[in-house]
């Protein structure tokens, strides 16, 4: 059960890093309303899942799955530049995460 709390943290993680573009620097009411809505939902199940996990490892892969998920949706939704160089990190990332989660 720990593992889909810190996969439901992560994706509300995700939803409030995208959000931050919306908010034009919270200055849109509703979707900096969201923005933060989401920060406080992220962090319920963080700290369930860390309950039965060790803080190291949760934070870790929440911070990691977050960050992936973040850069891809930024390529997909703002055209960010999706260069070989990150996609490396990226794969960085996502191996470290794998590794946390396995070890």
């Amino acid at each position: 059960m720990a593992c889909v709390y810190l996969f439901t943290a992560a994706l509300f993680e995700i939803g409030w890093a995208i959000g931050l573009k919306y908010t034009q620097g919270f200055t849109r009411l509703w979707p900096s309303v969201l923005t933060v809505a989401a920060m406080a939902v992220s962090l319920t199940p963080l700290a369930l899942a860390v309950r039965a996990i060790p803080v190291g490892t949760g934070y870790a892969v929440w911070t990691g799955v977050g960050a992936v998920g973040t850069a891809i949706l930024g390529v997909v939704l703002f055209a960010e530049p999706l260069t070989a160089w990150r996609v490396t990190c990226l794969l960085l990332i996502s191996g470290g995460v794998i590794g946390l989660k396995f070890s």
